[in-house]
């Protein structure tokens, strides 16, 4: 069994989500401890939050700010910010992003607000 999972991002497929479009690495694999994804913030992005996962976005491209907890915080190429679970967060600006979620990727560990939640979007309260 290999101990390495080589993936070259650009050659994922693109998924629509809450924040734009995104290409996973590693969410396929059972046993990955986290997963990386490929960011491309869309411009109205919806206020979400986890409950089991930390993301670490890191901004490759880009400036603008990322809303945390209400609080906007200016970011620019190769900013890195930590957000623990419950923090409620979206990025704002035209960036792309390194997102690597820990543990990985799981789309049960999405959470909105009723006032933010967009049609097709599950609210939590």
């Amino acid at each position: 069994m290999k101990r390495y999972h080589p993936v070259h991002l650009a050659e994922l497929p693109p998924i629509a989500c809450c924040c734009g479009t995104t290409r996973r690495a590693f969410v396929d694999l059972p046993d990955a401890p986290a997963s990386a994804h490929y960011l491309e913030v869309k411009d109205e992005p919806t206020s979400h939050y986890h409950l089991k996962t930390t993301e670490i976005y890191v901004v490759l491209e880009g400036e603008g700010f990322l809303e945390l907890d209400g609080e906007q915080v200016p970011v620019k190429p190769l900013s890195a910010v930590m957000i623990r679970p419950g923090c409620r967060h979206r990025a704002i600006g035209k960036m792309k992003i390194l997102n690597i979620p820990v543990p990985k990727h799981d789309d049960a560990d999405f959470y909105y607000d009723e006032a933010a939640a967009k049609p097709g979007e599950t609210p939590v309260h």
